[in-house]
């Protein structure tokens, strides 16, 4: 049996999308994804409502949850109260551009100051028994990629990280938008790639840009001898969720989970019903499945029904089992 790194393949923590729902949504597609919650401070972590904010079903292992801050004794007691909810890694945002997250003096802002990265990594791994990880660019601004990668991974090694998830570009923190800075910095896979060879027994997976299963499977081929640990997809995953249904056996060797996305509804259900019954809304959980059948026909009559009815008070299953019939029956009707 082939003994895969922990990261070989993992979807990318994203603000508003890979929520708990999402996560149980995607985990019906593949069991061996890594999956990731959405950003969270220290702050809210510490200070909020924890339950509502980082509580998952045990179903959504492995799960990871990802950890915004800059105050080493804070991330060090949230990473705590991570481990004791069961999260099987936390890690730590060195990437996100937005100006809110600048203003917390976490996310991107921190390539700028990798000594103090490199604290706050040992102070979690001093906290905690599971890996800590860190996500990060290749650079902010006008920073050279090459020196700025180099000095964040040195502290950060130094301090006993587990794994760098590295996404390919560049973040400009004044002038671009997040949406922007998702775009319009070019990518640099060849950067990453020097990273690993530079670091060979550090575990260093690749995001950013990344469109199918072959791409990031060209990603994980090796290179002059030597292979990333793992490639991480973002919004292709969360767009074109079907796509996840080749990951088990493209990238494992395992059968997926279920076999067509009329099955992976069909699992998803029960949890659903479970979710109607504490009073979450259907919308919540349906917002996630809207391009599972995207390209076939039937997909925007689905759509359009989960957009529309699935947010009305009274939706439920019913709503849902609705909407699929409109890609059921064109499926039964192009195989008569």
């Amino acid at each position: 049996m082939v003994n895969f790194s922990p990261w070989r393949f993992s979807i990318a923590p994203m603000m508003d999308w890979t929520d708990r729902h999402c996560r149980a949504f995607h985990r019906t597609l593949t069991a061996r994804a890594l999956l990731y919650t959405e950003m969270v401070t220290t702050g809210a972590v510490l200070h909020g409502p924890r339950e509502r904010l980082i509580g998952f079903d045990a179903a959504e292992h492995p799960v990871a949850i990802q950890l915004g801050g800059s105050d080493p004794r804070d991330l060090a007691a949230a990473a705590r109260i991570a481990e004791e909810f069961g999260y099987r890694e936390v890690n730590l945002n060195v990437g996100c551009p937005s100006d809110r997250v600048q203003d917390g003096r976490f996310g991107a802002c921190l390539m700028r100051e990798p000594a103090l990265v490199g604290e706050c990594v040992a102070a979690m791994k001093a906290a905690v028994s599971v890996p800590v990880t860190v996500k990060c660019r290749i650079g902010v601004d006008d920073q050279d990629p090459e020196a700025a990668l180099d000095a964040l991974t040195a502290t950060v090694r130094a301090a006993g990280v587990d794994a760098l998830v590295v996404h390919a570009r560049k973040a400009w923190l004044k002038g671009l938008s997040p949406k922007e800075n998702r775009d319009i910095p070019p990518l640099d896979y060849g950067r990453v790639h020097r990273l690993k060879r530079a670091n060979p027994d550090l575990a260093v997976a690749l995001n950013g840009g990344l469109q199918d299963l072959a791409a990031a499977k060209a990603e994980l081929e090796p290179r002059d001898g030597l292979a990333l640990d793992g490639a991480m997809l973002g919004r292709a995953a969360y767009a074109e969720p079907a796509l996840l249904l080749g990951v088990d056996p493209e990238l494992f060797g395992e059968p997926a989970p279920v076999a067509d996305p009329f099955a992976a509804i069909e699992a998803y259900e029960p949890y659903i019903a479970a979710r109607l019954q504490e009073g979450v809304r259907l919308h919540a959980m349906t917002r996630h499945m809207l391009g599972l059948f995207n390209g076939r026909p039937g997909a925007r009559p689905y759509r359009r029904h989960l957009s529309v009815a699935g947010t009305r008070s009274d939706a439920g299953l019913h709503t849902l089992r609705e909407a699929v019939a409109f890609v059921s029956r064109e499926a039964a009707s192009a195989a008569a």
